[in-house]
Parts: structure tokens; sequence; C-alpha cells
């Protein structure tokens, strides 16, 4: 299975939903509300609207020819998606699925996306930054998935997670990740399965490199440093 992972400290959430504008809070604007392995839209779908996570995790992927899914990001609060829309494309390429219950994602209409953009200047540039970072992140990404091993992927996708949800123990200099993902989001997004994950994550336990449970994952910081250089 291929994949790509990418995920933004910004919370566009808060950034893009109409409701944080005076000028539409009073217009009808509902959430839609899924369960897990609803698809939100389907590969060759009109695409009108743009979405935003208001809770929950969403799937991106696609099918490739012969048939195996292709995950190209899983996405979770705070984070849009549909995004091409914006730019004129009119059938999505890809498909949306549901992955954790009770999501609720917030869908924005393309006119009233491009209306509030020719509206705010700031908005707007702030809109094409977070989208243009985006795409420079998967095709970085991509090339890992191409031309690294496994461990190199996993060592890299870490690399990710502390720049998106680290923060620094002043006690003991180690990082702390406390991150939305699980060991089975966590070996599709780096290409492979739960059983090498857990190999591989193991493998930098008893090496000392880190620690982890469920959803935290300490980097110890001097040895890790040295894993990295």
């Amino acid at each position: 299975m291929e994949s790509l992972w990418y995920s933004e400290k910004t919370n566009l959430f808060n950034l893009l939903c109409p409701h944080k504008f005076k000028d539409y809070k009073k217009q009808e604007h509902n959430f839609n509300e899924y369960k897990t392995k609803d698809y939100v839209y389907f590969e060759n779908d009109a695409a009108k609207k743009v979405y935003l996570i208001a809770k929950g995790k969403i799937k991106i992927g696609y099918f490739n020819e012969e048939g195996d899914e292709v995950v190209k990001a899983i996405l979770s609060k705070g984070e849009i998606f549909g995004e091409k829309a914006i730019y004129g494309i009119e059938e999505r390429n890809e498909f949306a699925q549901v992955i954790e219950k009770n999501t609720a994602v917030c869908p924005v209409d393309c006119e009233t996306l491009h209306n509030l953009m020719r509206e705010n200047r700031s908005f707007s540039l702030r809109v094409y930054k977070i989208l243009g970072g985006r795409i420079k992140k998967l095709e970085r990404h991509l090339k890992v998935l191409l031309f690294k091993d496994t461990k190199t992927r996993l060592i890299e996708f870490l690399q990710e997670l502390d720049e998106d949800y680290g923060c620094c123990c002043p006690k003991t200099g180690n990082k702390i990740i406390k991150h939305p993902y699980t060991q089975k989001d966590i070996a599709t997004l780096i290409a492979t399965s739960r059983p090498t994950l857990n190999i591989l994550m193991n493998e930098l336990r008893q090496d000392n490199f880190l620690d982890f449970t469920r959803k935290e994952i300490v980097l110890k910081s001097n040895q890790w440093q040295q894993k990295i250089l």
C-alpha cells in the first residue's frame, strides 16, 4: 500500500468556518455528522464544497488500477479536506471516508469561500499559504515513501509528529508528543503493517531512543538527536 501523511498546526476550522465571520453568522449553516466508515464523498463526485473537521477523523485516498486502496492522509479536528475545489477542479479524484465515530464536518460551498477570500485579502493570503505549504509537504513525503526504507520512513514521520505536536519537557529536555493517531493510522501512513511498526517502535524503545504509550511518544533528547543526525 502506498500512502502520504500530512497535518497542520493551524486550526483551519477556526480560520475558515463561516461561523467565525460576522457577515455569515446569521446565515443557515449546519454541521454534517457521520458514523465510522461513512463516506463524505467518493471519487468522481462533483467538487462543489470544501470541508472542515469539527471533530473526529477523516481518511483521504483513492484506488489504484489494481484496485488497491492508496491512503494519502488521515486528518483530524481543525483540518481541511476537499480543498481542490477552491482551484476550480470540478470532479473529485479521491475519496473521503470517516474512520472515527461521531465525526462532524463543516461544509463550506466554494462560492462562500471565494467571497470571503475576495472580501478579506489577509484571509485569502493565509488560505493560499496553508494550501501551498501542504502541496510542498506532500511532494516531500512522496519522495520519502518511494525512495526510503521503512525504518527511515518511521523516523521521518516521528520528526513530523514532533514538529506538529511535540513540546519540550523542561526537566529532562525530552520531546513529548501527544498525537491523535492510532498504531493502525501510523502504519497506514508510512506504508507498512502494524506488526512491522510494533517491531520497529520496540527496537527504538530498547535502544533508548524513545518511549511510547497509546497516545504519547517521548523522544529521548540526546539519544534521539544522535539517531537522526
